[in-house]
């Protein structure tokens, strides 16, 4: 099964990195050429490219703020000078230091997500950023700089310039047939394996998915409009739309965990991340009522359908987007005492899932059910990394019917949770640890009265 991670062919176990999320590639040789293609391309250019405004801004509260510049100087130094944590052949450090980040992040910006086909035709696609902060952000520098409240407004005008640029017309460029565009032959073929994978099908990308296959990149006017593509109904049909004891999946999502009589609130930094709720619902008012609840939480690849569909039908009673981190990860306690070691969990921010639900930005979507022994319930839709534009596109007091679109996510892979209270009865949930997606709008679980 493909998932652009590298874990359809063999590699040597001291390359072999565990991505939990499929969004940075199982083989570390990807991320490597990837990154060092763009490092080489950089280093050769005769001039220094000027840096975008919001680059130039974060530069300026680096440099002007003593903590922050002390955090953005101190995490490349904390990575341990150990082969398993070397760059390339030398083991010289893929980024050098804040001035190279800016430099490399500069660069990056400057064009959409393109599929690079290498190693054995696995593309490192989707989150840029994760692979630029890929161990930085593990440090206990980089864990203190990207929980920083000034470092996430300065991400977040990074994040939102890059954004204006994959939903202009420039960024379609990568869409191509050619060998790193979207529809070349093997990224079209692994990108139709992930969707064909749930439901057994042989369905072709104009037979999944909203598009106009005659017209140049499918009809798809930029990368972003791309990366939100629709989904053809009957190719997701609505699990028995007329039985509202059947909860639908939310999203074309894999499932990462179950946990029942969540506390309202807990110790969700620690290598556990047990659940909090108070924290994962931003403190809305309606948070006590999940106390001792039931929540699912499932996550989706670079290569997963983005949108969101309502669970149930019923009304939407809250909906808003709530700020949060962009590369916040938990610190790996590696000796038993409770103490931080410095060694890094190289599997990176896809590990975090837990943790994410109470930090990084979010969508939270209160539904009331129609089905009484439901009632209230809850989705969240949690970005991680750049995937931190998460739309709703329902209102409060909307009424909605199962299988509707409610929302979705912009730009990269992503994880979601379904929160139930207390008392409310269900079984029939995905198996864990599958390797295919639960289909979007399939049953995800059957709620008992």
């Amino acid at each position: 099964m493909v998932h652009q991670s590298g874990d359809h062919h063999d590699i040597p176990s001291h390359l072999r990195a565990s991505r939990t999320g499929h969004w940075l590639p199982t083989d570390h040789r990807i991320h490597v050429e990837w990154l060092q293609s763009h490092i080489k391309s950089l280093d050769a250019a005769p001039h220094a490219e000027p840096l975008t405004p919001a680059l130039l801004e974060f530069q300026h509260l680096i440099e002007s703020n003593a903590r922050i510049y002390m955090f953005f100087n101190a995490m490349w130094d904390e990575i341990p000078r150990k082969p398993c944590y070397r760059s390339d052949p030398t083991g010289a450090k893929q980024i050098r230091g804040y001035k190279h980040m800016l430099a490399v992040m500069n660069r990056v910006f400057g064009r959409a997500p393109e599929w690079t086909d290498a190693a054995a035709h696995v593309g490192m696609v989707g989150v840029p950023l994760a692979a630029v902060f890929d161990y930085a952000m593990g440090t206990p520098s980089g864990h203190a700089a990207f929980l920083d409240p000034d470092v996430n407004r300065a991400l977040k005008k990074v994040l939102n310039e890059w954004g204006d640029f994959l939903r202009s017309p420039r960024s379609a460029e990568v869409l191509g047939g050619h060998k790193t565009g979207w529809f070349g032959e093997t990224a079209t073929s692994d990108l139709m394996e992930v969707a064909n994978a749930p439901r057994g099908t042989q369905l072709k990308f104009e037979d999944m998915y909203v598009c106009d296959p005659k017209a140049k990149y499918h009809g798809f006017k930029s990368w972003d409009d791309f990366f939100t593509r629709q989904v053809r109904p009957e190719a997701r049909p609505v699990a028995s739309p007329d039985d509202d004891s059947v909860v639908a999946n939310a999203c074309e999502s894999k499932p990462y965990h179950i946990a029942r009589d969540v506390k309202l609130r807990d110790k969700f930094w620690i290598k556990a991340q047990p659940y909090s709720v108070l924290d994962m619902l931003a403190h809305a008012p309606e948070a006590e009522q999940f106390a001792d609840g039931t929540i699912y939480q499932a996550f989706l690849s670079a290569l997963s359908y983005h949108r969101w569909h309502a669970p149930v039908s019923g009304t939407v009673r809250r909906a808003f987007v709530e700020d949060g981190t962009y590369f916040s990860e938990v610190l790996v306690e590696t000796n038993g005492s409770g103490n931080i070691d410095v060694k890094i969990d190289k599997a990176g921010i896809s590990t975090a899932q837990g943790y994410l639900t109470a930090l990084a930005t979010r969508a939270i979507i209160l539904f009331e059910a129609d089905n009484p022994a439901i009632g209230l319930m809850a989705f969240i839709g949690v970005g991680m990394d750049e995937v931190s534009t998460c739309e709703i596109t329902v209102k409060e007091g909307q009424k909605v019917k199962k299988g509707d679109q409610i929302g979705m996510f912009h730009f990269g892979g992503s994880s979601h949770c379904l929160m139930f209270r207390k008392g409310v009865k269900m079984d029939g949930f995905p198996h864990l640890g599958g390797t295919t997606n639960v289909p979007v709008r399939s049953q995800v679980c059957v709620v008992r009265a």
